[in-house]
């Protein structure tokens, strides 16, 4: 039988995380923390700067979080998922990368470890539900009887882009308990409590690739597992087929990318596609950038059941995307494929990256960004 008075606080090492250790705990609850063990820091030492900062997941940050669960008095635990990360969210990344999108980890981490493996990996510790430092906001609709998910009251801070694909099971034993508060005071509560990461900066890059190169990250990668080098040349051209320069990979690039092109024109020119199969870079103005619609698929339906007639959504095609209003038409055919109609052309519409669709508040779901018509 589960001890429904148990919380495992998936503990990060940072402050967000820490806090919602400490204010669980302070209201009289049962906490366990848990940190989860990704990545081996110590994996292609050659991507590592040698003063590394903004980094989650090191070896830094887990001797935070255990020190906090000192600090507060709970049980403490480190469990290690780094098989199935690298199954789940580092193969995928470099496969798609290598196809010609552009992945987003840290979503797939959502879906695969830290709301499905952790949940799991909860259970077995006597915990009826998790706790992380997320901000976004978990209510129940006692109408429809559906879990809903809002954004946080700190909208600068808002991470439900990349929670789209929480089920409903899921979302009954999760709690965010930041979604309400701003950062600001979440850090004034972390002096409060006496939690010494209260002034540590967030983390920033992806914990696998430490440096930020993606593309140097894919490369020593496959080096690492042997894969023999490939001729990955190609051309880059203009949008009519002008030949502009060459490349070393389509991977090196991603939709509406400006720099590191390595042409020369008398124009800002911009990456408005990659072709793998081609190894064709294509490159051309702004104005070629933008799209009035998309293909989305393997769409997950959070706050509201699978539509069957149109909706009218606010749409976000990256983090810091300003949502944009469209229309939703769902394909009778295949429920999990949505085509979005946006009201004005958007810009750098990428294949690979979420598509997250909002009414207002309200996140009613989201996707991948499977096709952008010309």
């Amino acid at each position: 039988m589960l001890n429904q008075k148990t919380t495992a606080v998936a503990m990060s090492g940072g402050v967000d995380s820490s806090v919602v250790a400490g204010m669980l705990h302070r209201a009289g609850e049962r906490v366990v923390g848990m940190t989860m063990q990704l990545w081996n820091q110590r994996r292609l030492p050659e991507l590592v700067p040698e003063n590394p900062t903004g980094r989650c997941c090191s070896l830094d940050d887990v001797y935070d979080a255990r020190h906090v669960a000192q600090l507060l008095g709970i049980p403490y635990y480190v469990v290690n998922f780094e098989d199935r990360f690298e199954e789940q969210v580092v193969k995928p990344f470099v496969r798609e990368y290598m196809a010609g999108r552009t992945p987003i980890p840290c979503t797939l981490c959502n879906n695969f470890i830290k709301f499905d493996q952790f949940l799991e990996m909860a259970e077995g510790a006597g915990a009826s539900d998790i706790a992380t430092g997320h901000y976004a906001q978990i209510t129940r609709n006692d109408q429809t009887g559906r879990w809903e998910m809002r954004r946080s009251v700190d909208r600068a801070k808002d991470q439900t882009y990349f929670l789209f694909g929480l089920t409903q099971e899921q979302l009954a034993r999760t709690r965010f308990p930041l979604g309400g508060m701003e950062k600001s005071q979440v850090r004034e509560l972390a002096r409060e409590l006496g939690i010494p990461t209260a002034a540590k900066p967030d983390s920033q890059e992806i914990c696998f690739v430490p440096n930020g190169d993606y593309a140097g990250f894919i490369d020593s990668y496959a080096r690492e597992q042997g894969l023999a080098p490939q001729d990955l040349s190609g051309e880059i051209v203009t949008s009519n087929g002008k030949a502009m320069g060459e490349h070393a990979g389509v991977h090196h690039f991603t939709v509406g990318q400006r720099r590191g092109l390595g042409v020369a024109a008398g124009e800002p020119l911009y990456v408005i596609s990659t072709e793998p199969e081609t190894r064709r870079v294509v490159i051309g103005r702004d104005k070629e950038l933008r799209r009035s619609s998309m293909m989305v698929s393997g769409v997950n339906w959070i706050s509201i059941g699978a539509p069957t007639e149109p909706v009218r959504a606010q749409v976000k095609i990256r983090n810091k995307h300003a949502a944009a209003p469209a229309t939703l038409i769902p394909k009778a055919a295949d429920p999990s494929r949505i085509e979005v109609r946006f009201d004005e052309p958007q810009r750098a519409v990428t294949p690979g990256q979420g598509a997250v669709f909002y009414a207002e508040e309200l996140v009613l779901g989201g996707g991948w960004i499977e096709s952008t018509p010309e």
